[in-house]
């Protein structure tokens, strides 16, 4: 039976990265804590797939977005930073991802996707998983889909608007809308 992570502390992390200005550094839950920003944390099978590639560029193209609600994001796969930079450093036409506005950080020894539950054991990749964690630490909403189904980035960032809002949020709720 899998644990329930929604209302909990999230588990704590800190994992090599490529940055956005393609050096290699760390991310980590804690110092994204400490500046008092929300975290979008998004897991993801591998690097130079078909369907990966369409997320992690629709979620770069949309980073302002996230930048202007405070937001932080992190894909993570079990690939290492060579191949994430390999990856960056292909154009989107030939495959690639090409620029990134935001950390792409390497679970190589799949210690944070077995802490959130995607980890695929036999396989060493994750799921993609989505999860959004509040300035104090605690996790607020996840999602998990089958790696065939990539993820609705307008949809992350509604449920990231109405958790910030902090009230409580009807069915097909907008921003700007009404809280109950």
């Amino acid at each position: 039976m899998a644990d329930r992570l929604v209302g909990t502390p999230a588990p704590k992390f800190e994992m090599d990265a490529v940055m956005p200005d393609k050096s290699f550094g760390k991310v980590s839950l804690e110092e994204i804590m400490n500046e008092g920003k929300w975290t979008v944390l998004f897991f993801y099978p591998m690097d130079f797939t078909f369907v990966c590639p369409t997320e992690i560029t629709a979620m770069s193209d949309r980073y302002d977005e996230f930048e202007d609600l405070d937001a932080e994001v992190i894909g993570v796969s079990t690939d290492t930073l060579h191949t994430h930079l390999a990856w960056i450093n292909t154009e989107r036409t030939k495959n690639g991802i090409g620029q990134l506005n935001y950390t792409l950080a390497a679970d190589h020894n799949h210690r944070v996707s077995r802490d959130y539950g995607v980890l695929i054991e036999e396989e060493g990749v994750a799921l993609r998983g989505l999860f959004i964690i509040s300035p104090e630490g605690e996790l607020q909403y996840q999602v998990v889909h089958h790696n065939n189904i990539g993820r609705d980035v307008d949809e992350v960032l509604r449920v990231l608007q109405a958790l910030q809002t902090g009230g409580l949020c009807p069915a097909n709720w907008r921003p700007g809308q009404a809280t109950l």
